[in-house]
């Protein structure tokens, strides 16, 4: 684990709505683009973020991420595969409705992704972000998708991916990681504009 000497915090956003996000249907790696909503979200988070200082800013090649992290404030980010949302497979543009009436029960957290990814490789993705985390000073900023960013803080706390579950994630909302103690903690979860995001 890395010290508090080397990684400050890790600053997390979920990119802004799509109109997928906004009807509930599972956006793996089709390339949906923010709504008007979802740019003025983004937008909405330049000021807050211009405030800190980060050393290493990283976002998913996805357009909707990409296009979140240059519209709040930062144009040349590290494009990481790594920070790519789930990959459905066979259930990508479906709700969870949809998905129910052909295979009552399912969940992503414990069955995967049937096509797609199993919950042990979206693990292992997060990982390796995670460690590239770890080998850098100071704090980064990331930005990526609803539930790759929940597998990502389960990891983060040494909890199995389906922790993930337990962490609620909007558009366009920051969380921060951090240490207490020398031990990883979350410091600010799923905090967007609207919900009073400031600093203290």
């Amino acid at each position: 684990m890395a010290s508090e000497t080397v990684l400050s915090s890790v600053y997390v956003v979920r990119h802004g709505e799509t109109e997928w996000s906004l009807t509930g249907r599972h956006t793996g790696r089709t390339d949906v683009p923010l709504t008007t909503v979802g740019e003025g979200q983004a937008a909405s988070l330049r000021a807050y973020l211009a405030g800190v200082e980060f050393s290493w800013v990283a976002s998913s090649p996805l357009i909707r991420a990409a296009d979140t992290c240059k519209l709040a404030g930062f144009d040349v980010p590290e494009l990481v595969d790594d920070l790519m949302e789930w990959d459905y497979g066979d259930y990508e543009g479906m709700t969870l409705s949809q998905i129910h009436q052909s295979r009552p029960g399912w969940d992503l957290w414990v069955d995967g992704a049937p096509g797609g990814e199993g919950v042990a490789s979206v693990g292992r993705r997060a990982d390796k972000v995670l460690e590239l985390v770890h080998s850098k000073h100071g704090n980064v900023l990331l930005f990526s998708h609803g539930h790759f960013l929940r597998v990502l803080v389960a990891r983060w706390l040494g909890l199995q991916v389906s922790g993930g579950s337990l962490f609620a994630l909007q558009p366009a909302a920051v969380s921060v990681f951090g240490f207490e103690h020398g031990n990883p903690v979350v410091s600010m979860w799923n905090v967007t504009i609207t919900s009073g995001i400031g600093h203290s």
